[in-house]
């Protein structure tokens, strides 16, 4: 039986991917001036990370989303591409290796991101907060979201986050309840959404992200929307879940993409104010429009 279900994973990899999945890469020369900058200052992109797809659009126009505290993950989540392997200290120079290419970019929004440090015992809450303060203090305009980890929520190390002042916090739930303990290695489903409720009771602007794809319902999804907007959380992703290797979690569906317009008019009326519903759509994509 285990046998017929790898065969039948293997043939859901191999599924041509539908037209609306399919990236042109364009802009080869501002592509590659970025990758350039980064490589040189020693910095690493969720971009680059999780093979987003997104990444040529977003390069193109001189935004991308820096990975911060390493690119090797405590954890090992189905669904990720993000390496799981030994994790090093946190470089101390990283704050300031960020700030000088944002400011050589001249960036005006950035998104800061991080693996999971379940290894540190801040979980890098205050490496997090140097970034932050880094950035603040030599780009002055630039506005700032951060996409944390729980932090086991522990709330000394959110409030590390919230003292430092972000413009935005997100925090993906990445899946509906069901299907979390499939993918999401040691994030719990409410543990999430608690994360999401402690920052907005503290006045954050907040943000969080799921994947459709691997199998869930429309009522789940619809009762995933519901539990978020609970939190206070009024900003929402929603894109297509793509399988980043054999090994990784399987597709279970192509969602098409009448449906996602249907998510994002969901969305709405249950109240979230804005909603970014797309194939393609990543918790990253188009961030700066949620700043005001």
């Amino acid at each position: 039986m285990s046998n017929n279900n790898t065969s039948d994973n293997n043939n859901k990899l191999l599924l041509r991917k539908p037209q609306w999945l399919k990236v042109k890469l364009t802009d080869v020369e501002e592509y590659y001036y970025l990758k350039s900058k980064l490589t040189a200052s020693n910095l690493h992109t969720i971009c680059e990370s999780a093979n987003c797809p997104n990444q040529a659009e977003c390069w193109k126009t001189h935004t991308a989303t820096f990975l911060i505290l390493g690119n090797a993950c405590s954890r090992n989540c189905k669904f990720c591409n993000v390496t799981n392997a030994k994790t090093l200290p946190p470089d101390p120079e990283e704050p300031a290796h960020i700030a000088s290419i944002i400011k050589q970019l001249n960036l005006k929004h950035v998104v800061i991101t991080s693996v999971t440090r379940d290894d540190l015992p801040d979980g890098g809450a205050n490496h997090w907060a140097d970034v932050i303060y880094e950035i603040r203090k030599n780009c002055p305009l630039v506005t700032i979201e951060t996409l944390i980890p729980d932090f086991q929520l522990n709330t000394n190390n959110l409030n590390i986050i919230i003292k430092a002042k972000p413009n935005i916090v997100s925090h993906n739930l990445e899946t509906v309840r069901r299907i979390t303990p499939l993918v999401r290695n040691r994030a719990n489903y409410d543990t999430s959404l608690k994360v999401l409720e402690f920052l907005a009771e503290n006045k954050m602007k907040t943000k969080t992200g799921i994947m459709v794809g691997l199998g869930e319902t429309d009522d789940e999804i619809y009762e995933t929307m519901d539990d978020i907007i609970n939190t206070g959380c009024k900003i929402i992703t929603i894109g297509q879940y793509l399988q980043p290797s054999i090994k990784h979690y399987p597709i279970h569906r192509f969602v098409t993409p009448d449906t996602f317009d249907l998510y994002q008019k969901v969305a709405i009326d249950k109240g979230f104010i804005f909603v970014e519903s797309s194939p393609l759509v990543r918790s990253s994509y188009h961030a700066d429009k949620y700043t005001g």
